[in-house]
This record gives C-alpha cells, sequence and structure tokens, in this order.
C-alpha cells in the first residue's frame, strides 16, 4: 500500500466508496443528494489542505483529506476525515492514514489535530483514534441521527502534536 496525493483522475475511483459510506448513513453527515459532481468539493481539499489515496496497484483502498481546522486564528490546529473502502476494511488502511495525516500535521507545524464529529457508535474510529494518541475531549449530546441507534453523540477528539 502506498499513500500518495490524490489526484482528478483518482476522484471516480474514490466515488463508489465515499457514495456507498454516506448512504449509509453511519458516520458522515454529508448530504444525501449528492452526485459525482457535487461530491467532489466536499472531499477534494484545495490548499492548504490536501487529499490522499492509499493505493495498491490501481486500486483506492482509501482516503483521507486533511488541512487547518478553521481559518484565521485557528488555522495552527489541523483536522482530517478518513474514508477507506468497506471491501479494504482490516488491512490497516484506516492506521496508516491517520498515521500519515498526523506526520503530515506534524511537518506543516500544526500545533494539533481536531476531529470535531466522530460519531460515538462509530467504535472502530473511536478506537483508532483512541490508539493513535488522540482524546475525547467532549461530548455532543443527540447531535448525529443515526439510521439505526437513534439520535447518538458527536465526539470532539484532539491530540497535541
Amino acid at each position: 500500500m502506498i499513500i500518495r496525493d490524490a489526484t482528478d483522475d483518482d476522484w471516480p475511483r474514490i466515488w463508489p466508496f465515499f457514495q456507498q459510506i454516506v448512504a449509509s448513513g453511519e458516520s458522515y453527515a454529508f448530504p444525501l443528494d449528492l452526485d459525482l459532481d457535487t461530491a467532489r468539493p466536499w472531499w477534494m481539499e484545495q490548499p492548504p489542505g490536501r487529499t490522499v489515496v492509499a493505493v495498491d496497484g490501481d486500486r483506492v483502498l482509501g482516503s483521507a483529506k486533511m488541512g487547518p481546522n478553521r481559518p484565521g486564528r485557528g488555522s495552527h490546529v489541523a483536522t482530517a476525515s478518513f474514508m477507506v473502502d468497506p471491501t479494504a476494511t482490516g488491512r490497516g488502511v484506516g492506521r496508516a492514514l491517520g498515521e500519515h495525516a498526523l506526520a503530515w500535521a506534524r511537518a506543516a507545524g500544526y500545533r494539533s489535530m481536531q476531529f470535531n464529529a466522530v460519531v460515538e457508535t462509530n467504535t472502530p474510529a473511536v478506537t483508532l483514534w483512541k490508539a493513535l494518541g488522540f482524546t475525547v475531549i467532549g461530548t455532543v449530546p443527540e447531535a448525529f441521527d443515526h439510521p439505526r441507534h437513534g439520535l447518538v453523540g458527536l465526539h470532539v477528539m484532539h491530540q497535541e502534536l
């Protein structure tokens, strides 16, 4: 597996699992009416952010986007989002993307990384982020309408860099 910057040619290969993950309603609060073209700006970051892909040959296994959490006076804190193709789970793709995003943020001079909205029932993600050094600094109760669990909390997770 190689992690590299995403190109315009990668978006059509990210889109199928992006669409599947968003449609499942379990981890992202993106609009539900997105199509190939309208979803692109939600994922493909522009500088100072960036989007990467984890690839095995020509196959995109997952993707991450990262950049400043807020503009201006909040731009010293990074944020990131991650999606792994469901057919590639269990291969360490999420961990590799998480480690990559943290290394990028450190090298870019960010002071910390913050995830604003980790669905509390997304146990694999919460477990991974804790293993990579993040802590839950708060939970917004009933902030996410989960299709199976109803209203659940969104964790704010943080790590000093």
